[in-house]
């Protein structure tokens, strides 16, 4: 079981998303949403807010889930199943990339939709969601 975070904030260009650069494979260059796997015994609630400080250095403050992700050809290593849960951070806040990312920095949702090759994995599609249902 994995989570990912979704972590928005309003810009004077639109909606910004909060992705890494990811360093390692599978999709290393490629942006993605912080995340990662729930540890065993670890509630999923804990293990995203805990992956959101290892990737980014930002502390949030859990929101909504926004969707669960099963698709078994999401990940190319194995079956994953990722519960996507919407984050509130603090826009202004410093990121530090850490763990498995490169980079941390926000990015305007429009262009991440607009260009799926950048996304790793089905992120884009969680984007698509988050969309969808007009939460930002």
């Amino acid at each position: 079981m994995a989570v990912d975070a979704v972590c928005t904030r309003a810009s004077v260009s639109g909606i910004e998303v909060l992705m890494i650069t990811r360093d390692l494979p599978p999709g290393n260059g490629l942006l993605a949403l912080p995340g990662g796997f729930v540890e065993y015994g670890e509630d999923p609630e804990l293990a995203v807010l805990r992956e959101l400080v290892e990737e980014t250095g930002c502390t949030g403050t859990l929101g909504e889930i926004l969707c669960v992700r099963g698709d078994p050809q999401r990940d190319p290593r194995k079956h994953i199943v990722s519960i996507v849960y919407h984050v509130d951070v603090e826009p202004q806040a410093a990121l530090q990339a850490g763990d498995d990312a490169a980079a941390a920095d926000w990015f305007l949702l429009a262009e991440l939709l607009e260009s799926p090759e950048r996304v790793a994995f089905d992120h884009r599609e969680i984007l698509a969601i988050l969309v969808a249902g007009a939460i930002s």
